[in-house]
């Protein structure tokens, strides 16, 4: 009886880098929320404050996320209403403000430095970055129960 050897599919870089930001979002949301109000459902937008269910909340850049060396930078996404992020184009001034107070003068400055920096991501270092957000997620839903 002879078997059938599947191929493996083979996933895309882009397709993969899709679902790491899919994680990588939902992670930031459920951390944000715990940190700013202790509730996984709800947090405090980082720009305007405004309290926000994690379901209808973003996970906002600082510095864009057309910029792949900060894509995944926890340091640079953050839980943000729509308002601010979409049709206030980030709220930069304030975003900045935040990561400054957040994460010390200058680092800001280590952020845009960051983003000019070439970044071609690997399927390797992209299932590494997966599996990462993954046992994060898995941590913080038990963590929160």
């Amino acid at each position: 009886m002879k078997t059938k050897l599947r191929k493996s599919k083979k996933i895309s870089v882009r397709k993969l880098k899709d679902r790491v930001w899919e994680l990588c979002s939902q992670y930031i949301r459920m951390r944000d929320c715990l940190k700013t109000t202790g509730d996984i459902d709800y947090g405090h937008c980082i720009t305007c404050g405004r309290f926000i269910r994690r379901t209808e909340a973003h996970a906002g850049h600082f510095i864009s996320r057309s910029h792949s060396a900060t894509l995944f930078d926890e340091t640079n996404v953050h839980l943000q209403c729509p308002r601010c992020n979409l049709f206030c184009g980030g709220e930069p001034l304030k975003y900045r403000r935040e990561i400054v107070r957040l994460y010390g003068e200058g680092y800001d400055l280590e952020l845009e430095e960051k983003a000019m920096q070439e970044k071609h991501w690997t399927i390797v270092e992209l299932e590494k970055l997966k599996e990462d957000f993954k046992k994060k997620i898995k941590k913080l839903s038990t963590s929160s129960k």
